[in-house]
């Protein structure tokens, strides 16, 4: 099997930009489409991936690596080996946001789009609802990093590059984001209260200083 490569902004960004279709669960190629997405995470350092990212304009996303306590290990090199193959293996099919609390901050980074890191603030909590391989609904809360993770990739589904919403953006190749990470880590500003309004209390803020 060849090595699966995304999608970036230098190569297709017009496709990135494309607002995904809803999938039919009788789709045939449904369970091709996820083993693509299960390979190319199996197969890359990546949290979690869309669809779209893989050439896959479907309202599908991949899980691999929710996990803050590995992220960070990984920033420092000092993962296990198991660890280096956590995979949470958690596929979301026609996702959707149904609410969103508290805030967070984080310097993003995204297969797509080259080393462009950005820093975007994101729910902490997000109520998700959600179909599984089997046709079967699916209400649920995702909090902290996960949510963070989640919100990233189900922007790819709308045509949404995490650079689009940044306050700021920086070109920084992937060793020295790494130790970046290290001081500017994910950050939550708030547990409670709605996104939307606490979005727009920070906007008067100074951005984050270098």
């Amino acid at each position: 099997m060849n090595k699966l490569k995304a999608i970036t902004i230098a190569d297709n960004e017009a496709f990135l930009r494309q607002i995904s279709t809803t999938v039919d669960l009788k789709d045939n190629e449904l369970i091709k489409d996820i083993s693509v997405l299960e390979q190319f995470c199996k197969e890359n350092d990546v949290m979690a991936m869309a669809a779209v990212q893989l050439g896959i304009p479907k309202r599908l996303v991949y899980l691999k690596n929710t996990n803050l306590e590995i992220i960070n290990k990984m920033q420092t090199n000092s993962e296990t080996e198991e660890e280096k193959n956590y995979n949470e293996a958690r596929v979301l099919i026609n996702p959707v946001i149904i609410s969103k609390e508290g805030l967070t901050d984080y310097w993003e980074a995204c297969a797509s789009c080259l080393d462009n890191m950005g820093h975007v603030k994101r729910p902490y909590k997000i109520g998700v609802d959600y179909l599984d391989l089997n046709g079967n609904l699916h209400t649920e809360i995702f909090e902290g990093f996960e949510a963070t993770v989640l919100s990233h990739e189900m922007d790819h589904l709308d045509g949404v590059l995490h650079m689009d919403i940044a306050d700021e953006v920086l070109v920084m190749p992937r060793e020295e984001r790494k130790k970046f990470r290290q001081s500017h880590g994910y950050n939550i500003i708030s547990k409670n209260g709605k996104f939307e309004e606490l979005l727009k209390n920070t906007k008067s803020l100074k951005k984050v200083k270098l």
